[in-house]
Order: structure tokens, then sequence, then C-alpha cells
């Protein structure tokens, strides 16, 4: 299931026994801010060896690293905010500067061709 940008935000609740395969949805989705939001086929999913070994992950565990990977996706999330906001701020005034400049260009080229 590939998921979209908004599905990426909904948050399924914690449970106190998170498995590793709800982590690894939760990395697939993008929630945790390391990757886009898109499936990623795995040779050997996310917890695959320690099952075969015979110790799977404590799901105690898994909830603590679901719920700390979680919220530096949401860190991630905001700071990206933050920088295209203050990006697309500038914008307006970069053309702002670039219009006067050109202003102050054809002024002074009207003046150079008046005077010869």
């Amino acid at each position: 299931m590939v998921a979209g940008r908004g599905a990426a935000h909904r948050r399924l609740p914690l449970r106190s026994k998170s498995t590793a395969a709800q982590l690894r949805r939760d990395i697939d989705l993008g929630l945790t801010g390391d990757k886009v939001a898109v499936e990623d086929p795995a040779a050997a999913p996310l917890g695959t060896d320690d099952e075969a070994a015979g110790t799977p992950p404590d799901p105690e565990m898994m909830a603590q690293v679901r719920e700390r990977e979680l919220k530096t996706g949401d860190r991630v999330r905001r700071a990206s905010r933050n920088r295209d906001s203050s990006i697309s701020g500038a914008i307006p005034w970069l053309l702002i500067a670039a219009f006067l400049l050109s202003l102050l260009a054809f002024v002074w080229l009207g003046v150079q061709y008046i005077e010869v």
C-alpha cells in the first residue's frame, strides 16, 4: 500500500504491545521523518532476523521505539515547514528588488541616451 502525503500525518494510537511490523509501517508512511511516504520492499523486513533467531523484540521496547521515532518525525516535519515558509517569504522581496534594479537601469539608460 502506497500512502499519500495526507495519510502520513494520520497516526494510529500507540499500544503497549507494538510490533516490528507496526514500526516498519510507520517508517514506510514517512511518519518517522527519515524517508518519503512510499512502501519499501525489503528482502528481510524489519524484525524478521530477530524472530527467525527465536528472540522476537520486546513489545514494550517496540512501543518506546515507535513513540521516539514518531516524535522525531514530527520535529522533522515542523522544521521542514518552517524552512519552507521562510524561503517563500523572501521571494516577494527578491522580486521587488529585481523590479527596482531594472527600473533604475532603465532610468540610467534614459539619461545616457538623452545626453548623447
